[in-house]
């Protein structure tokens, strides 16, 4: 009962709505931490980073330990000679441990250091018996002399999956900046329109009441006083269209945010700018040093590089040199006797002992495959020349990209100023031809005309600001520099 109570008051508890408020920065830190993009792309990095660590470390010196406590077992030995067949029953316990102390080479190759011992009880025999084994060895494969060294690959493997995981996180990061900049001046475009909108209405008001009152004292003709109606009605409408988008805009806003349909959204946003002039030759120096396109080639190219290093080691001779000396102690006494004699024993043999040693060359020539190396190799000499011309075609294409955004930008300054002035002038003309109605000088129609001059000119202006906050956030991103705030994106 208590729980259907507890149910029942949750369910019929109203939803209480919060009301965020939010600035262009917090909307683009709500966007970066919810974004299920980003977050994809942050894992990617992070792979990218520990790969690269993986591959950093792998060069230097590796501990290994192996232990056998123990291994019993209990079986029979077949063996067979002249005489005929005999079984042997086995009953051990073995011991072991090996200790591997490994530095790898530049070269692709090692130098070691293992030691270890096995001990093997055999309770059948009686017998405890110790071996004891250090050895000193290297080895070297001959192709990573001459051809291609799998480490060193590797390692720059490993950086340049970094590196390009990298600028491809701090690219999205500038992408999802200009699609938060999308969604948040359209909104606040769609809400300076409602207060234009509102505008208009208290104006239309004005006069449709200005326009009753002349035409009640006999001053203006019914026709002109109906006219003033039907434009306030169209007013209204308008400004009811207004507010829909407001809501539209804003809906998708919070979609994009990860917040509430339900919640409240006030913006602190600001008209005013900031008169940004760029340099049209740094603006292309920069996206050709930074622009990932470019890069995402070259790394291909590199990439590709490598592929054709490693598949030609397929058609070359290959081999290795490896070498080792090894001291070997062998103790063995009575089970019933102290361990530490068998110890002892396997000691002192050990000094005694002559080490063993060895070295070795082998050597790998391949004969005939019918070409197949061969025509690896160019695939591989293929994959680069296309390398080396998508890298040709997307350095044009950058050029072309930011002459005409810094184009497009100078030229939404431009015409911003202008239609600042624009603004400034139909304000002065509506205020003197509300004046002149007034007093009688001109009809609803040249009054209608100039109000809509003056809602042309607050709309235009509004749309030049937005387009040139767009252009300054797509440039951005594209030579990952704010012109804005005179700051790199990236170093």
């Amino acid at each position: 009962m208590k729980n259907f109570l507890l149910t029942l008051l949750v369910a019929i508890t109203p939803v209480i709505a919060e009301t965020h408020f939010l600035n262009f920065e917090k909307c683009l830190d709500r966007a970066l931490a919810q974004s299920y993009m980003m977050k994809t792309l942050k894992e990617n990095f992070l792979s990218a980073e520990f790969e690269l660590k993986a591959a950093t470390n792998s060069l230097r010196t590796n501990i290994g330990l192996n232990l056998t406590a123990p291994n019993y077992r209990e079986t029979m030995q077949r063996f067979e000679d002249s005489l005929g067949v005999y079984y042997t029953p086995i009953k051990q316990a073995i011991y072991s441990t090996s200790l591997r102390i490994n530095q790898p080479l530049p070269t692709d190759g090692e130098i070691y250091v293992s030691s270890g011992f096995y001990s093997t009880s055999d309770y059948f025999r009686d017998k405890n018996t110790l071996q004891l084994n250090t050895r000193v060895g290297f080895e070297q494969p001959l192709e990573a002399v001459y051809s291609y060294n799998r480490i060193q690959a590797e390692l720059k493997r490993a950086r340049l999956n970094y590196e390009q995981s990298q600028k491809t996180l701090r690219r999205a990061e500038l992408d999802l900046k200009y699609d938060v900049s999308q969604y948040f001046y359209n909104l606040v475009s769609s809400q300076e329109q409602e207060k234009i909108s509102r505008q208009t209405l208290d104006y239309q008001q004005e006069a449709c009441n200005l326009a009753q009152n002349k035409y009640k004292a006999g001053v203006i003709a019914e026709v002109e006083a109906l006219q003033m109606e039907v434009d306030l009605a169209e007013a209204e409408n308008n400004y009811s269209i207004a507010q829909s988008n407001v809501q539209a805009h804003e809906d998708r806003l919070k979609q994009m945010l990860g917040i509430d349909l339900k919640d409240e959204l006030k913006l602190d946003y600001d008209l005013t700018y900031n008169k940004v002039y760029v340099d049209l030759e740094e603006a292309v120096n920069r996206g050709m040093q930074y622009r990932l396109e470019i890069r995402e080639s070259e790394i291909s190219k590199e990439l590709a590089e490598i592929s054709l290093k490693q598949t030609r080691v397929s058609g070359q001779i290959t081999g290795s040199i490896s070498g080792y000396y090894d001291f070997i102690g062998v103790g063995e006494n009575d089970i019933n006797m102290a361990y530490s004699n068998t110890i002892d024993g396997a000691v002192d043999n050990m000094f005694e002992r002559t080490g063993n040693r060895g070295v070795s060359l082998d050597i790998s020539i391949p004969v005939w495959d019918w070409g197949v190396n061969r025509a690896r190799v160019n695939a591989a000499k293929a994959r680069i020349r296309r390398a080396d011309y998508t890298i040709a075609n997307e350095k044009v294409n950058v050029q072309r990209d930011i002459r005409s955004t810094v184009n497009d930008l100078q030229s939404a300054l431009r015409r911003l100023e202008l239609l600042e002035q624009n603004v400034v002038v139909a304000e002065k003309s509506f205020e003197i031809s509300t004046q002149r109605f007034a007093n009688g000088d001109i009809d609803s129609q040249d009054l209608a005309l100039n109000r809509n001059r003056l809602n042309n000119a607050y709309t235009s202006r509004l749309s030049a600001y937005i387009t040139y906050k767009l252009k300054l956030a797509d440039l951005t991103r594209k030579t990952f520099y704010d012109y804005e705030n005179k700051k790199a994106i990236i170093d």
